[in-house]
């Protein structure tokens, strides 16, 4: 958060927080130096949590004025690890608020978090819809995940989007924390989930961000209901082409072991040493709930047919107006 002093303008860098359960980080490597110019969004850490590793960006640009928190150590979500100033910033008053900081890491006391996601559940067409939002800008973005995600698919992306906007990212029937009666399944049936939430939660007019079997959903919505869709964001989504790795979607639906399931969770990282141990008995702990297996093979058939071809093709829903960007990664795994 920034704070405006004079003629100073000092960003406090604080831990993030990357998903509703993290508490604390382990600084793992500083990328960035004391005295180093940076621009906003260029890499400053590398961060560990109990689940998955991440580049802590920055915030906004400037000098890298303090590093509160040294490689190796753990901070609780929010407290300030780093502090980013313009140069002209005097030093006295970097140094009060690098001791300021200091002292709240020393207590070891979580700084209160104004700005994490908040959880919350929503009544869709008689299903419960868990959430999380976080941020108050004056436009909605609503994030909805791919097959066998959830709402922290988004944990890197939803805090930034969150500087500028108020964010929900949700978890579909048969998802994370969302009840797990997913019905027939089907195109229909989830879109009407989504445009359901915009209802429940009284947002007028969103920009929609879909990934994978996400991004077909949110075309879906746009073409339902254009007027409630400012824009479209599309990350390499389900049903714009012929191709579809067949063997990771049934190959996750199926997988009951960490033996079996560790491979498939493989192709979804470009490290495949980022799939650790904690993520995959977390994904094994929620396909053993009641309802998920049932949930899981039902929406398969949404998006594999029976020769293991794509069964969606949503090219032709794709509102001719609207402001849409589409993400693909060049390569895969």
């Amino acid at each position: 958060m920034a704070e405006i002093s004079g003629m100073s303008l000092v960003e406090r860098v604080t831990m993030p927080k990357w998903g509703l359960s993290m508490k604390t980080g382990r600084i793992t490597e500083w990328i960035a130096r004391e005295g180093d110019e940076v621009e906003e969004g260029d890499d400053l850490a590398e961060i560990d949590t109990d689940k998955i590793a991440g580049t802590l960006e920055a915030p906004s640009g400037g000098v890298l004025r303090r590093i509160v928190a040294e490689a190796g150590g753990e901070a609780p979500v929010g407290c300030v690890i780093a502090v980013i100033a313009p140069a002209e910033v005097p030093e006295g008053e970097i140094e009060r608020v690098a001791a300021e900081a200091r002292e709240q890491l020393a207590r070891g006391v979580p700084a209160e978090d104004e700005g994490s996601p908040v959880g919350g559940l929503a009544e869709v067409a008689g299903r419960a819809l868990a959430y999380a939002t976080s941020g108050a800008g004056p436009e909605e973005i609503v994030l909805v995940h791919g097959y066998g995600g959830d709402k922290n698919s988004w944990l890197f992306v939803q805090e930034p989007l969150a500087a500028r906007h108020t964010v929900y990212a949700l978890d579909l029937p048969g998802h994370g924390e969302s009840g797990k009666d997913v019905g027939a399944g089907g195109l229909d049936a989830l879109t009407d989930v989504v445009a359901g939430f915009l209802d429940a939660l009284g947002i007028e007019r969103a920009h929609l961000v879909g990934h994978s079997l996400g991004g077909a959903v949110v075309t879906a919505v746009a073409a339902r209901v254009p007027e409630r869709v400012r824009s479209l964001t599309l990350i390499a989504p389900a049903g714009y082409g012929p191709e579809v790795d067949a063997s990771y979607l049934r190959g996750f639906a199926a997988a009951g072991t960490r033996r079996e399931l560790r491979p498939h969770l493989g192709k979804l990282f470009a490290d495949e040493g980022l799939v650790t141990r904690q993520l995959v008995d977390d994904l094994l702990k929620y396909k053993r709930l009641d309802g998920v297996d049932v949930a899981l093979r039902t929406l398969l058939t949404t998006l594999l047919d029976e020769d293991d071809a794509p069964a969606l093709d949503v090219r032709h829903l794709l509102p001719a107006a609207l402001r849409v960007v589409a993400v693909w990664a060049a390569t895969t795994g």
